[in-house]
């Protein structure tokens, strides 16, 4: 069940400016760093991450045609801030909910989002 595309849009400019300022520190709640396609200015995007085994999966409520994801998914990678730590994170790609390639710890947030953006860690950033 995808969010109407008017809840991110109240999210992008009200709730995540809020939840940057300690969702890179507190787990499941990740930011996502990442380049714009064509403005090339850095943006951080808060998230649910779920990470496993050098693994990452988030859930993606809006779809994947939000801004941050075709952003991710042109570049091919992005820095994920979790736990106040950052990772390098590449091979990203949209899977389908159920995908046994989705982290084990993030199935239920992924069914009920329909898609997941999927990664591995390549290195510490």
């Amino acid at each position: 069940m995808k969010v109407p595309r008017i809840v991110a849009r109240a999210n992008k400019y009200v709730t995540n400016p809020i939840q940057g300022l300690w969702a890179g520190r507190i787990a499941p709640w990740a930011v996502v760093q990442h380049v714009g396609r064509t403005s090339k200015r850095p943006y951080q995007t808060p998230v649910l991450a779920f990470v496993d085994d050098g693994r990452v999966s988030i859930a993606l409520n809006y779809g994947a045609e939000s801004d941050w994801v075709k952003n991710v998914l042109e570049a091919g990678e992005f820095t994920l801030v979790r736990g106040g730590k950052q990772v390098s994170v590449a091979g990203v790609r949209v899977l389908p909910a159920d995908s046994p390639d989705v982290v084990k710890s993030a199935r239920i947030p992924a069914l009920l989002a329909d898609s997941v953006l999927y990664g591995r860690i390549v290195e510490k950033a």
